[in-house]
């Protein structure tokens, strides 16, 4: 983790920030709970047991923060909440995520399945592709089991 965090340190400093306590507390409970593409208010509580000085205001700026210079990519599920995810080492792009409807679990897909469909889009539509993000809702494996028992 502590190499991760030098990292971020770097691109942050690239991008001519610093990382602050504050904001490394938020990159920590980020790097803590990858898997769990957490809200801001998620994040704000699991700060707050280790750092209660912390306040909301400073988790939401962070995260703003954090998502303008490409560390952590903010999404949604469609449910209303805004959650954030750190982005990949060496990611040109954001993932792919599968979102149950039905239990509303999030798999993600770390392989980048649209690099043939951004070729197209640029060349037909002269567009000038930066990121992209593409998000699958359905009914994962467990709940279709689930359905044929």
């Amino acid at each position: 983790m502590e190499d991760r965090i030098q990292k971020i340190k770097d691109q942050m400093k690239k991008s001519s920030y610093k990382l602050t306590s504050q904001r490394e507390a938020t990159v920590r409970v980020l790097l803590e709970n990858e898997a769990d593409h957490l809200s801001a208010e998620d994040v704000y509580l699991k700060i707050k047991e280790k750092s209660p000085e912390i306040g909301l205001a400073t988790v939401y700026r962070t995260l703003e923060l954090l998502t303008e210079i490409n560390i952590v990519d903010k999404i949604s599920f469609g449910d209303g909440v805004q959650r954030f995810d750190l982005r990949k080492e060496g990611a040109n792009h954001f993932h792919h995520h599968l979102v149950c409807i039905k239990c509303g679990s999030v798999d993600e897909i770390e392989e980048d399945l649209l690099p043939e469909v951004e070729r197209k889009v640029e060349t037909k539509y002269d567009f000038q592709i930066h990121d992209h993000r593409l998000t699958f809702h359905g009914i994962c494996k467990k709940c279709k089991e689930d359905d044929q028992q």
